[in-house]
């Protein structure tokens, strides 16, 4: 008999923060998998989560729980395989702890990913962009942050909350203006902006003031750090804002990842390598970023042009004559 309690412990203290020195985010992630797991093991098994064992987390209460999370959670596959790879990598620790179950640890292990469709990613053209970065209030000092953050995530396309965990002293606004930031993996990055843009964010600067390590966008009432679920808030607001003078926005579901989208295929038909655009967004490998050639129509259509039209027959090239091509030189 073995309780579950222990090793869960272990596996975070040991496993995700002493070996793996996983990222708060990581953990956080982790730790509400493992939150919603034990509570619905006790409601199945009715036993407190602190007196549960292993061999009652087993593979048909996984997979209940992995149903459960779709149907009453309308949680998406997405979510779903993201809260079993969790519960993977707490097994496979398990495994060599309590090497007595390993046919249930097993058993777990085998329970697979759920396959979904991928949708091509969805981005905002550059009518748009200039509809949303027009939609803060920049004569009020709300808008006037709101406006500097929309207008430097557009541009740098980072994650959410490498964009929040900005503080001062990562911007630098001199010659070549970037700014510096830990991304997944804990693999630091720069990230280049235009003069504009920065012309922008050190009037931001100097108007809150503060000292380097404060956060470069802040609430205005405590000082603190937005949240991940401000910054979708803000943008959801001024969404609906720009939408009134562009009606296209309407019917797209903006997120601040829609943003980071945008930066990609905005560099994408700037004719950026796609190489160059992983490492931008810091993707861990190129294959990644080949979704936003998969989204982009212009680049299939300029591939298209190139083909010889079905059913006609193929030509030599021909070089105009050169008188015409005089003419029309002039």
């Amino acid at each position: 008999m073995s309780a579950l309690s222990p090793t869960l412990q272990a596996f975070f203290t040991e496993r995700l923060i002493g070996q793996r020195r996983a990222s708060p985010n990581t953990v956080a992630a982790y730790r509400d998998t493992f939150r919603l797991l034990l509570a619905f093991a006790q409601v199945k098994t009715g036993t407190a989560p602190s007196a549960l064992r292993l061999e009652d987390v087993d593979a048909p209460l996984v997979g209940s729980f992995l149903d459960h999370l779709e149907s009453e959670r309308g949680n998406s596959a997405r979510t779903r395989n993201a809260r079993l790879a969790a519960i993977h990598s707490l097994f496979r620790f398990a495994a060599l702890r309590h090497p007595e179950h390993a046919a249930l640890i097993e058993r777990v292990l085998a329970v697979p990913p759920k396959r979904f469709e991928r949708a091509i990613v969805s981005f905002l053209s550059d009518e748009e962009v200039d509809a949303l970065l027009a939609a803060p209030d920049r004569a009020t000092v709300l808008g006037r942050r709101d406006h500097a953050l929309l207008l430097l995530e557009v541009q740098t396309g980072l994650r959410v909350s490498e964009l929040v965990g900005l503080r001062r002293s990562d911007v630098v606004l001199g010659s070549g203006p970037h700014v510096r930031c830990t991304g997944k993996g804990r693999k630091e990055r720069i990230t280049p902006f235009t003069e504009a843009t920065a012309a922008v964010v050190r009037a931001w600067m100097e108007e809150r003031g503060g000292r380097d390590d404060d956060p470069l966008f802040a609430t205005l009432h405590s000082g603190g750090a937005l949240s991940r679920y401000a910054v979708t808030a803000l943008l959801t607001k001024h969404v609906a804002t720009a939408g009134e003078c562009c009606p296209s926005l309407g019917s797209k579901k903006v997120s601040p990842h829609v943003l980071r989208h945008t930066c990609a295929m905005r560099l994408l038909h700037a004719g950026v390598d796609i190489s160059v655009i992983a490492l931008w967004l810091g993707h861990e490998a190129i294959e990644t970023a080949q979704m936003y050639m998969h989204a982009d129509l212009a680049l299939k259509e300029r591939a298209l042009s190139r083909t010889t039209p079905i059913g006609s027959a193929p030509g030599r090239y021909r070089p105009p004559d050169k008188l015409l091509a005089f003419l029309e030189a002039l």
